[in-house]
């Protein structure tokens, strides 16, 4: 094997372990999780970050107030954000439940749309993100799984990448 076949041998292997398993792999039948019943009206969340080498950096409370549109298919969610060093933020998201049963949202920091679905008691959440860092911005992509524990507790893992390579993890804990 020469030294570029090992080298492109390691970068793929890298990858892969970065990856998550496919819905199909990763969801329990029950309880079965809708997000727009869910996210109705208020949810607390609490939430860590972790960065790539696993490492806690961070930490954050969130105050959520959830809208749902039947006649639209529209979730609105205002996120409100307090983080452990005083900074505040707020995401908005628009979702859009599809007639197959995906969504598509969209939030102020997200490049282009979010797209997602359920299974069972989990639903994945994937889109780009754009997060302030040393004044300017940089562009991760997330991969979530939400995961309904009970009918008052849901669980986030979040993975975050650039390029393919994983940057951090967030952790979240929903509660009704």
């Amino acid at each position: 094997m020469t030294l570029r076949s090992a080298f492109v041998a390691s970068i793929i292997l890298l990858v892969a372990a970065c990856s998550t398993p496919s819905l199909d792999q990763d969801y329990s039948p029950s309880p079965e999780l809708k997000i727009e019943a869910y996210f109705l009206g208020n949810t607390e969340a609490s939430g860590v970050f972790f960065d790539f080498k696993g490492r806690q950096s961070r930490h954050f409370v969130v105050q959520m107030q959830g809208a749902w549109n039947e006649e639209t298919q529209t979730l609105v969610l205002d996120e409100q954000f307090l983080f452990d060093d005083g900074e505040r933020s707020q995401r908005i998201w628009t979702i859009v439940k599809q007639p197959d049963g995906q969504y598509i949202g969209t939030a102020p920091d997200v490049i282009g749309n979010a797209t997602g679905r359920s299974m069972g008691n989990t639903f994945a959440w994937q889109y780009v993100l754009e997060l302030p860092y040393q004044g300017d911005t940089l562009e991760v992509s997330l991969d979530d799984r939400m995961y309904l524990v009970s009918e008052d507790v849901m669980i986030n893992r979040a993975i975050m990448s650039k390029w393919g390579v994983n940057v951090g993890e967030i952790l979240i804990s929903f509660n009704k």
